[in-house]
């Protein structure tokens, strides 16, 4: 019987005009294809303003690279990169964090809704949510392929062996160095991200979830983040400063991070279900149901 599974793929896809491209790379782009051509879909069948779209995909982009790396910076390893803010810039070295990304999302969505649609930022969430899953699940996938963020040693058959010492493996100056048998938490995560991209289509698509403000990405913060919350447990810690946290707190950052996304999920939900159709709180549809007449569309 297979104890394990020897991870040996390498994550270089092929190399063009000496140039290294990934299998993390492709399957990033593959994510953003696939999310833009959704969004795009969405604000087609409801009929809305193609600057609107242009707009929101700028805004994203910027939310979604800016607020990962960041987040990585800030949030686990603070010391070093304000002791050198440069090395803030070296996306291409790695270091994204998802919950920086998640702020950064919010941001971008609070300027896009602000300056651009004028409606609020929960119409704009419970649509840009939907592809957001399969993105997600792309990310974790090319974790898998570039052996980083895996869990803890396992001794379940399904354990993964990954290389430890990529770089050198890659440079030719030295035979892998696989890990003890561990947890393909990158697998876990992505199964969860299929997951919840199916439930957010379907919910989107099929029913009129959509018409309850809030229950889209509600249902998606809740499953993402308490699925992510209880992942992290047989995750290997990043920094070493976790350690420390978890021997005081019983939690690493990840987990931590995770709350305030849960808890804003079940207030969603909540509220969501708290009216019978919270479309009437848009101005834009009470204005087309004559309901604020005054109400002017910038």
């Amino acid at each position: 019987m297979l104890s394990f599974i020897t991870w040996n793929v390498d994550p270089e896809l092929f190399t063009l005009f000496g140039r290294e491209i990934r299998w993390y790379g492709l399957f990033w782009v593959i994510g953003l294809i696939v999310a833009v051509y959704i969004v795009q879909r969405i604000f087609d069948r409801e009929k809305l303003p193609e600057k609107w779209f242009d707009s929101l995909f700028i805004y994203m982009m910027l939310g979604i690279i800016l607020g990962a790396r960041l987040g990585h910076c800030l949030f686990y390893e603070p010391a070093y990169y304000l002791a050198n803010p440069l090395e803030i810039l070296k996306i291409w070295e790695g270091g994204l964090a998802s919950h920086g990304g998640v702020a950064g999302i919010i941001i971008a969505v609070w300027l896009y809704s602000k300056n651009v649609t004028h409606k609020s930022m929960i119409w704009t969430f419970d649509r840009v949510i939907v592809p957001t899953g399969f993105t997600a699940a792309m990310i974790r996938l090319g974790n898998l392929m570039n052996h980083e963020i895996y869990g803890a040693p396992t001794s379940q058959p399904w354990g993964f062996r990954f290389i430890e010492n990529i770089g050198a493996w890659k440079a030719g100056m030295a035979e892998p160095i696989f890990s003890a048998p561990s947890h393909p938490t990158q697998i876990y995560e992505a199964l969860v991200y299929f997951l919840v991209f199916a439930v957010t289509m379907y919910l989107f698509w099929k029913t009129d979830a959509k018409k309850k403000q809030g229950l889209l990405i509600g249902i998606a913060m809740i499953m993402i983040f308490v699925s992510r919350f209880f992942i992290e447990y047989i995750k290997e810690v990043q920094v070493e400063s976790e350690i420390l946290m978890r021997e005081n707190t019983g939690l690493i950052l990840g987990q931590w991070l995770s709350i305030p996304f849960i808890i804003w999920g079940i207030w969603l939900v909540w509220n969501a279900f708290r009216k019978k159709n919270n479309d009437s709180d848009d101005p834009i549809v009470r204005q087309k149901k004559g309901v604020d007449s005054n109400f002017i569309t910038k």
